[in-house]
């Protein structure tokens, strides 16, 4: 694993890089995907260059329907790419 340090901004830029994923195949901009998902153009651009420090459960879910993604799919497919040593206990460190 990361350690303990490094865990938020680890699960931050791999969370950051699947929502890229999805917006380009979707072949949205940024400023649609966000306005879409009322989330704040410049808030969506740090969550998705891994540069913000945190992230709720309803901000999740925006982003998820932003891009047209079951919140279910979108967080199964966060765990699969963190790996099974990745644990969310680490993120309050």
């Amino acid at each position: 694993m990361q350690g303990k340090s490094n865990s938020k901004k680890y699960f931050m830029k791999i969370f950051g890089k699947i929502i890229e994923q999805h917006r380009l195949i979707s072949d949205k901009s940024m400023y649609l995907v966000s306005a879409e998902s009322a989330i704040a153009k410049s808030s969506w651009r740090e969550i998705e260059l891994g540069k913000r420090s945190d992230l709720n459960l309803s901000t999740f879910c925006k982003i998820a329907e932003g891009l047209d993604i079951p919140a279910d799919v979108l967080l199964k497919e966060l765990l699969d790419k963190l790996g099974k040593d990745f644990s969310f206990t680490d993120l309050n460190s």
